[in-house]
């Protein structure tokens, strides 16, 4: 008995070791590290008038709700990449609606997942993701906004930003496009090196002459405190943010070796609330990295064998990419328990009868 006990937990424990070593060789360097940059970017270099003009609790709702929504279309992060950037905007005073919109929506819609969704799961349910994912980002940022920041109320569509074109240039004496030139280059870095679509060897010119030209760019035309604020603010978060991920990873693999996948696959049979609340619940607790949701519901989930029904699929590819363990954890000590809690339930609830709804109507 004793024997046994031990080796179901040294196997409970190489799984999650397991899991902790897939993740940091998949997505440290290629992933979080270009992150953490970003973030650092956002922190130091943005001033806070550019982010409240997009994110702001002031700011008009249809574009700080429709520039958050849609901005994961051009982020392929999971849902411990994008932590760093939220990290960043939060931090730089983007309202907590928009703030919240932007976390959901960086892991739950960006272009290479909803395409591999259509073609592998199926052109419904890769629509039905895009669709649900930016209507629930909305949905999820004007709640949290409702509960947590009234001042958010006094965004009317008939507001007009303001003008900040010239901002940068009366400050710094450098052109105004030269910290959106560098943000892009931050973000290019980002995106070819998660690209699938690129082979390694090219991947690593583009991105190496993408780094020079980006290092030459804060060599230029930045100042030397400038730099130091950009180095230091991406150091901060990466030793405020990396050791939980790593923690939480590793619980991540050790639940997932206990996880009855047998038991799930029979439940997920219908599009029913219990079907879709577990589904979510699963999704939230599961560790999915960019793309890799895909074959966890068709193969693991087994909807691509019709076991699973359209709408615990939905709900999965919902709540999965964009909550996990450690970015749950991470969350919470971000913006605050209390917050995190009702983010997080709003992901669950609203992916559940998204689900729901789906399955109803494909039924």
């Amino acid at each position: 008995m004793i024997s046994t006990v031990i080796y179901t937990m040294t196997a409970a424990l190489q799984a999650g070791l397991s899991t902790l070593l897939e993740y940091l060789s998949a997505h440290v360097l290629t992933c979080l590290v270009p992150a953490f940059f970003i973030a650092g970017a956002i922190s130091a270099l943005l001033h806070k008038e550019t982010v409240l003009k997009y994110f702001g609790a002031d700011a008009p709702k249809w574009l700080c709700y429709s520039v958050a929504a849609t901005s994961g279309t051009i982020l392929a992060v999971c849902s411990c990449t994008i932590l760093p950037m939220f990290a960043g905007i939060e931090k730089r005073g983007a309202g907590i609606g928009p703030a919240t919109a932007f976390l959901f929506s960086g892991p739950a819609i960006n272009l290479m997942a909803i395409i591999l969704t259509a073609r592998v799961l199926g052109l419904n349910l890769g629509i039905a993701r895009a669709v649900a994912a930016v209507g629930m980002a909305v949905v999820i940022g004007l709640i949290m906004a409702a509960i947590f920041n009234k001042s958010d109320q006094r965004c009317q569509t008939d507001q007009n930003p303001p003008d900040l074109s010239g901002q940068e240039s009366e400050v710094s004496g450098r052109p105004y496009y030269i910290t959106g030139l560098f943000m892009a280059l931050l973000v290019a870095i980002l995106l070819v090196a998660t690209s699938g679509l690129v082979a390694l060897l090219q991947k690593g010119i583009i991105v190496g002459a993408l780094i020079i030209v980006a290092a030459l760019m804060m060599i230029f035309f930045y100042q030397r405190e400038e730099r130091e604020a950009f180095l230091g603010e991406t150091w901060w978060l990466a030793k405020r943010i990396f050791p939980l991920l790593v923690a939480g990873t590793f619980l991540t693999g050790v639940i997932g070796f206990f996880l009855p996948v047998e038991w799930v696959r029979t439940l997920f049979g219908t599009s029913s609330f219990q079907a879709c609340f577990v589904a979510s619940v699963i999704g939230a607790l599961l560790y999915m990295p960019t793309l890799l949701e895909i074959p966890i519901v068709g193969t693991l989930f087994g909807y691509s064998t019709g076991v699973t029904a359209a709408g615990p699929a939905l709900a999965l590819l919902l709540a999965g990419p964009s909550l996990s363990l450690p970015s749950m954890i991470v969350i919470t000590r971000t913006i605050g328990l209390k917050k995190g809690g009702v983010y997080i339930s709003l992901v669950i609830i609203i992916s559940t009868l998204t689900g729901m709804l789906y399955g109803t109507l494909v039924s």
